[in-house]
Formats: structure tokens, sequence, C-alpha cells
């Protein structure tokens, strides 16, 4: 009888780029999938995120059930992009050419890059700032120091990022429940909490900037999953994603909103400072800095990978390749981390308030494609894709995906009047009391439109259909 080789580990510096990835070199299990995204989501930006609903006039309490709520509808739509890794073996942005065309699914990477920029150059400021009170040095060397290390993570690949947040989950759990109970321990917590009635705009807005968080890891989430064996259960991966980012930022948010009930904008104005300060002891202090820099260096290390994936997926849409050299994928993790690096030293404190807002502004982008790229795979071409079409621009899939392409620009116009940014504030948002629901609109009108149009124009495969070295040769077994 025949038998398929069994999938043995990864090279420990990883070489897949934008290929599939054979069955060989599936490994692990979805557990890995939990502690990455929780160990992800346990850091200090997500504290900052839920101290914002606060900050914008949500009573702490009303906040944390209201992102509470976000994280889980957007951790929802999150998931089930993970979900597909096992079964196609890409990364997120290259399974997407099969709605919108090899060419097509250029058009929103350009927008996925700079928002993947925009988030590693505010993360490596807030790591510089733990990493130079750390070493004593300044700021501007604990941002290089961080960038350098971004560096050796995201080159090294897939195994070492999840080594890094399954470190990142146990100092998280440590270094955070400390931080709470430092909380409770120095101030009146509940003194500030339930003081103040339920307000629909707020609430809304709280709701938004949890789902809006997690909605962010959909164009490279399944990056992380796309190793496990091809067998893995669609719904073990779902679920394990879901819990440990939804866990994960729940925790974090719960603790910025508690901590901006009881500072006001001390935190707001000085995170790193504050969470020192909260921790005590300078011995103390020294540890929960270091928390901060692992915490961040996980997701710095996705937003570096995952922009590296994007840049690669756009320039392969022209030349045709489905690989690249180990030394070429190095070069261009060193390209995209140098740059946010260099924005993160040249910037001023108020471009980079400036500059996040127009990255919370590029959110609108990702709903849309989220709703067209789930649409079509669960619903549409039912878990059914021409992988080897994926990088012929004459294949199934075609250059360009004019349902795909007219619905998403359809998606993103129709969420300007529902906006509550700081650069711009839509109509309608202003006869709601200006909540956000942009998002909301943008996942079901997108949906709406691009679901009975593709169903009369998409050409699925009638089963997945992978390149020939995806699956390792058969072996015969000795009696």
């Amino acid at each position: 009888m025949k038998q398929q080789a069994p999938p043995g580990p990864a090279p420990a510096v990883e070489r897949r780029t934008i290929d599939v990835i054979p069955d060989a070199e599936r490994h692990g299990s979805p557990r890995s999938q939990f502690t990455l995204w929780f160990g992800a989501n346990m850091q200090i930006t997500a504290i900052v995120d839920g101290a914002l609903a606060v900050v914008f006039g949500a009573d702490a309490l009303w906040a944390i059930v209201a992102l509470l709520i976000g994280n889980v509808l957007g951790g929802i739509v999150m998931a089930l992009h993970s979900a597909q890794g096992p079964r196609l073996g890409l990364p997120q942005m290259i399974s997407s050419r099969a709605q919108f065309g090899v060419l097509g699914a250029v058009l929103p990477l350009v927008l996925v890059v700079l928002m993947y920029l925009g988030f590693a150059a505010t993360g490596s400021v807030l790591a510089g700032q733990a990493l130079a009170r750390i070493l004593h040095v300044p700021a501007t060397a604990g941002i290089l120091i961080f960038g350098a290390l971004t560096v050796v993570v995201a080159v090294t690949g897939y195994r070492l990022i999840h080594t890094v947040g399954r470190i990142a989950t146990v100092m998280g759990l440590l270094g955070l429940g400390y931080l709470l109970i430092a909380l409770f321990t120095k101030y009146d917590v509940g003194s500030v909490v339930g003081v103040k009635g339920f307000d629909a705009p707020t609430f809304l807005l709280a709701v938004g900037l949890g789902a809006g968080w997690q909605l962010t890891f959909g164009p490279y989430v399944a990056d992380y999953s796309r190793y496990l064996p091809r067998e893995t259960s669609e719904r073990s991966t779902f679920w394990s994603t879901l819990a440990g980012s939804v866990i994960g930022s729940q925790w974090a948010m719960t603790l910025g909103a508690l901590i901006a009930a009881v500072s006001g904008d001390a935190f707001v104005g000085d995170q790193v400072g504050f969470v020192g300060e909260l921790a005590g002891p300078a011995a103390v202090a020294l540890l929960i800095y270091l928390v901060i820099v692992v915490g961040k260096l996980t997701v710095n290390t996705l937003n570096a990978y995952g922009g590296f994936m994007c840049v690669l997926t756009t320039v392969t849409a022209f030349s045709g390749r489905s690989r690249i050299s180990q030394a070429a994928r190095a070069w261009y993790i060193v390209g995209f981390t140098a740059v946010s690096v260099v924005v993160a030293v040249a910037a001023s404190t108020d471009f980079l308030a400036n500059f996040k807002n127009f990255v919370l502004l590029l959110l609108m982008v990702f709903t849309p494609w989220s709703a067209i790229n789930l649409t079509d795979y669960y619903l549409v071409s039912k878990e059914r894709v021409d992988i080897p079409a994926l990088y012929d621009p004459a294949g199934r899939y075609r250059r360009w995906n004019v349902t795909a392409l007219v619905s998403y620009a359809f998606g993103v116009l129709i969420q300007i009047p529902f906006l509550a940014q700081a650069l711009y504030t839509g109509p309608i948002t202003e006869l709601l009391g200006g909540a956000d629901i942009s998002w909301i609109v943008g996942l079901a009108a997108t949906a709406a439109l691009y679901y009975p149009w593709a169903r009369r124009t998409a050409n699925p495969p009638a089963a997945m259909v992978y390149p020939s070295e995806a699956t390792p040769p058969m072996r015969r077994l000795s009696s």
C-alpha cells in the first residue's frame, strides 16, 4: 500500500513566501494560533485603544461591555480568515486574487501596506521608549534597537514568530495581571466605574474601536495558520484564533478603560511612563517595560512580516513569479522595517498623532475587502480555489475582476457618510450623535452587492486545485 509521507518540521529560517506550503512542511496544531494572537494582543497599544473609549466620553463599565461586543464581532471576521490557512496553505493576500484578479488584488494592497507601515512606526515609538528606559539610552536608540529585533524575528520567520508569541502570552498574563492588581490597589476604581448612564454614540464608538482592532488583522491572519497540516479542521483553527485574539485584546482594553477612568489624560499623554509608575518599584517597573517590549515585538513582527508579504504580493502580480530567494525575502523585510523606523525616528509628536488619524481612517478599506473575501470563499466558491491560477494573469481569475472591484469601491464609498474620525466626520454620523457605524455598513452593504452578482459571474473550480509540488511524493512502506 502507499501512504503519504508525514509532515516534517519547517526549517529554522523560513524560506517560503507567497508560494503554497507543501504538505511535507506542514506542522503544528491550532493551539499555536491561540498563543500567537493572545500574545499579540496583550500589549500596550491595545491598552491605549481601550483607554480611548473612556477618553472619548464613555463610562468605563459601558466601554468595557462595548469593547467586548466589538472584539467578538470583529474577531469572528478575523478568525474566518484564519480558518482558510490550513486548507489553502497560502498567505492571505495571495488568496484574495481569487476574488479581485491577479492584478486587481493590488488595489487594496497598496492601502494595506500603508496601514501596516503606520502601525509599525507608532509601535516602534512605544517600544523604543520602553527600551530606552530599560537600557538608559535615548529614545531614538531604543527605536533603532527595537527595529533590529523586529528584523531578526521577521527574517527568521514563522517558527520564531510563534515562539515569541508564546513568550509574550506568558509575560502578558503575568505583567498585565500584575498591573490590574496594582490599579485596584492604588486607586479607588469602584468610584469611577458605573458613574455615567448609557450613551449610545460613545457606546457605538467603543464597539467600533474593538471591532476595528480585530479587523486590521484580516489581511494577514492566515499567514500564520497556513503551515498547519491540511487536514486541520476549520472549526478548531477558527475557535483557537478567535479565543486568543478576543481574550487577549479584551483583557488589555479592559485594563486601558479602567486606567483612563482613574487617570484621565495622564495615561494618554505618556502611556509608557504611566504604566511604569503604576508598576511601582524600579525593579518591577523594569520588568513591566520588558513586557511592553516583548508584546510590541510580537505584533510589530506581524506588521513587518505581513507588510513584506503585501509588498511581495503586489510586485509578483506584475512579474508573474511565485517564489523569491531567501536573500531577496530578507531584503524586503529589512526595507519595510527600515522605512517604519525612519518614520518613527523622524516624526514629531504632532506628526505621529496626525499619521495615526490617517491610519485609522484607512480602516475603512478593510471591511469591504473582508466582506468580499469571506463571501466569495465560503458562499460563492464554497472553499474551492484553483491555486496555480492565482499566479497566472491569463488563467481562471484573470487580471481584473470587475465584480469584486466595483463592489469594493462601493463598499468604501458607502462608509464615508458614516465615518467619525479626527480627519472627517460624515453627515449621518452627526445625525447619530457622533456614533461611528461605518464598519457595519461597509461589511453588510458590500456583501449584499457582491454575493448575488458573484453568483452569476464567478468561475470557481469543481474542486480544490493544488500545484503538483504542494504534496510530497507517495512512498511505499516496507512490509
